[in-house]
């Protein structure tokens, strides 16, 4: 798909009588688009498209319409509906009437795109500076951040869960690619075996079977990844990702003796797997993590979002948004933040965090490296001098 210049800056006149006509004080979509124009265009897009071949969908119309889906919680389905058939999305799309829009699976693709060329802050941060052209927003103000949980869009697995669904995806990957060496490299039962999805509502109650099917399991990858050697069809699949991913998890989960002969493996115990950041939790997501604050268990990312809350503004602003593995803590994310605001020119002279941000190198190095001072409470101290009031404590 190459890049051609299909968006149109101007509101289509038809278009924008309609919609007048139709809203008179306008709509919250509409409003954007008479103060900001055309929030993006052609251009920004060029490293992501190559110079020749079919043109693409516009990616300056893509760009507002994520941005509108967002806004309003729409599915694909739903926000490609919208660009077809409301008034208002035209006009802020800046498209004529009898515009067909496009297939929703296009959404997708451009979103994948998009971070296929880590272009994924490039419509915030592009926002960002429309918003400072207009002097809505501006640097060395007081902002504030704060962090939440991001729950993986996958569904949760347990351990048994977990290596039978990797083995599961790598066999389905070498099922179509090479139907005919699978075949020859693993027994007819595996079939049975693997065929459908791995849910607890089909695994046995019992602790004694399940521990013997999760040896079976790491058995059987075990001789997959063998026969990935030794059958010269299979030999060229050795380095896919599902089959590096397969060769992680089976040394998370199992402990190997690799001077046995054969090889054995056993069922690794809970104290004996990896940190919760290095542990895969599923393969369909990899970067995902297991994590646990106070009381709240989850298995995703956590997030942190940065904002202007200067008493006197009208208008509070995201300013920064920063994605991290669940089990970071937050006292490695300020460093980052302030180093991102400071390349958008946009540092604040306050910043508000709270404890699990604050620590003596933060309020001593913020000032000093960025002209930031921190305001937020102190950790509290947990020794037993500080709780027993006796002895020499933290203060």
């Amino acid at each position: 798909m190459s890049l051609k210049s299909q968006f149109n800056l101007e509101i289509p006149a038809e278009t924008a009588r309609v919609a007048r006509a139709a809203f008179p004080n306008g709509t919250a979509l509409m409003h954007p688009r008479d103060e900001l124009g055309a929030w993006f265009s052609e251009r920004q897009f060029a490293d992501l498209f190559p110079s020749k071949g079919q043109p693409a969908e516009s990616p300056a119309v893509l760009a507002v319409v994520l941005v509108l889906q967002y806004w309003e919680g729409l599915s694909d389905r739903q926000a490609a509906e919208a660009v077809r058939s409301r008034i208002d999305w035209k006009y802020a799309l800046g498209l004529e009437l009898t515009d067909p829009g496009f297939n929703f699976s296009i959404l997708s693709e451009f979103r994948d795109r998009l971070i296929a060329g880590q272009a994924e802050m490039l419509l915030f941060d592009h926002v960002l500076e429309a918003f400072k052209a207009r002097g809505l927003l501006k640097a060395r103000g007081r902002q504030r951040t704060d962090s939440t949980r991001v729950i993986e869009a996958v569904r949760d697995l347990n351990r048994l869960e977990l290596v039978g669904e990797t083995l599961r995806l790598v066999l389905n990957t070498l099922a179509k690619l090479d139907p005919i060496g699978l075949k020859s490299a693993v027994p007819p039962e595996w079939h049975l075996r693997y065929d459908r999805r791995f849910d607890s509502l089909h695994l046995s109650k019992a602790q004694a079977e399940r521990d013997q099917l999760a040896l079976q399991i790491g058995a059987d990858g075990l001789h997959l990844l063998q026969q990935l050697t030794a059958v010269a069809a299979l030999e060229p699949y050795r380095s896919l990702a599902c089959v590096n991913l397969l060769r992680t998890v089976w040394l998370q989960q199992y402990h190997l003796d690799l001077q046995a002969n054969p090889v054995t493996l056993r069922w690794r115990k809970g104290s004996e797997l990896p940190a919760a950041r290095d542990l895969i939790v599923s393969p369909y997501d990899l970067e995902a993590r297991y994590c646990v604050h106070n009381q709240t268990e989850w298995e995703g990312y956590k997030v942190h979002f940065t904002e202007t809350c200067d008493e006197q503004a009208d208008l509070h602003l995201l300013t920064h948004v920063e994605t991290t593995p669940a089990p970071e803590q937050d006292a490695e994310a300020p460093e980052r933040i302030h180093a991102a605001l400071k390349q958008k020119d946009l540092l604040p002279e306050e910043h508000l965090m709270d404890a699990g941000y604050v620590s003596a190198d933060l309020l001593v190095n913020a000032p000093r490296d960025f002209g930031v001072h921190i305001l937020g409470p102190i950790t509290k101290d947990v020794s037993w001098q500080a709780r027993a009031q006796t002895g020499y404590d933290l203060s």
